[in-house]
């Protein structure tokens, strides 16, 4: 089997939908993407694991990275791919392989883009961030990874989605006493004392501040909740388990400092965070971007990792097809015409 880099976008998306990549399966199609690529003489290409990157090497003063994961979330009896009038459904195909197969298309067609172009193409991004491709890559390979802005191809609705809210979970206990369950009235209940903590989130009010431009919502929440010993034991323990989403503007450190000051009566430990990062829209490749883009740009309501690149001290944004919102779904589809747009603009943009 080989994959066809010459059929239009929506074909190839079909194409790749129909290779199943769950993460940490993906090497049958990261073999056909680096042989597909391998073909090509006008870029340098490179493999980490599962992860495949080709550069042009024109010598450009300017170099953009443009990033997709090629990697799905579980099948959900959603393979093979179906077309039905201008939705292309399958698994992966919104999240994010319309992305992947536009870069791929481009990747081909563009001999001599206006500005060097690393294409990125990695694995292992819907699961733990351990086994993410970007993040090995950025360690075992920084300067493959080098580069003035970086475009991640999630899907966006074919807007432009700046930055990306940080993420941190935090574990906030309660403490009791145990006792028989007949005699109840000679312990503490733990599970009883969590209510202060619901009750906090309940009324919490999420900040809305404004990052570079772009409105953010923040917010925190419980997603989890445990306690108990037996059937007949007043429990002395109860741990409630909270997610915080931040906007750009604050550090980890910042956000978890805050979480600490809204449970200040419980003890709190901090068991996951990631930085988020800032729009970068005001970089002068972000601004042609958004020209040959146009539409009015938003807040990327979530953890992307446009993270990574940030952390690298690059400017990065979120711009795709398909609704997000869809992503992951048993019926996950994308329309083909958005990714026909999507490909005329990135191409617009790499060309002037």
């Amino acid at each position: 089997m080989e994959l066809d880099l010459s059929l239009d976008s929506a074909s190839l998306t079909a194409s790749l939908v129909d290779i199943p990549s769950v993460s940490g399966e993906e090497k049958t199609l990261a073999d056909l993407i680096e042989a597909a690529l391998a073909r090509l003489p006008h870029l340098s290409l490179h493999r980490d694991g599962d992860t495949v990157i080709a550069r042009t090497m024109l010598g450009r003063p300017q170099r953009v990275i443009v990033a997709g994961h090629i990697d799905t979330v579980p099948v959900a009896g959603n393979l093979p791919s179906r077309r039905e009038a201008n939705l292309l459904y399958g698994c992966g195909s919104c999240d994010m392989k319309g992305g992947v197969a536009i870069a791929l298309c481009l990747a081909a067609r563009l001999t001599q883009p206006a500005q060097d172009v690393t294409w990125v193409f990695y694995d292992c991004e819907e699961v733990e961030a351990e086994h993410n491709g970007l993040l090995r890559l950025s360690r075992n390979s920084p300067a493959l990874l080098a580069g003035d802005l970086a475009v991640l191809m999630e899907p966006t609705d074919g807007v432009i989605e700046g930055g990306c809210q940080g993420t941190l979970r935090a574990e906030v206990v309660t403490h009791g006493r145990r006792a028989h369950s007949a005699r109840a009235w000679m312990g503490h209940n733990a599970i009883h004392a969590a209510a202060g903590i619901l009750g906090l989130l309940r009324h919490y009010e999420p900040r809305r501040p404004a990052v570079d431009g772009l409105s953010y919502r923040e917010g925190l929440n419980a997603v989890g909740i445990s306690g108990g010993v037996a059937g007949n034991v007043v429990p002395d323990e109860c741990v409630v388990t909270v997610n915080y989403r931040f906007a750009p503007d604050r550090s980890v450190e910042q956000a978890v400092a805050h979480v600490r000051e809204v449970f200040a009566d419980y003890d709190v430990a901090i068991t996951d965070s990631a930085q988020g990062a800032r729009p970068g829209l005001d970089h002068p490749a972000a601004a042609t971007l958004l020209a040959a883009v146009g539409g009015t740009p938003r807040a990327k309501l979530g953890w992307t990792d446009v993270a990574r690149f940030a952390a690298l001290g690059m400017p990065a944004v979120n711009y795709g097809p398909g609704d997000p919102e869809l992503a992951h779904a048993p019926d996950e589809r994308v329309d083909v015409a958005q990714i026909a747009d999507c490909e005329a603009k990135m191409a617009a943009w790499l060309s002037t």
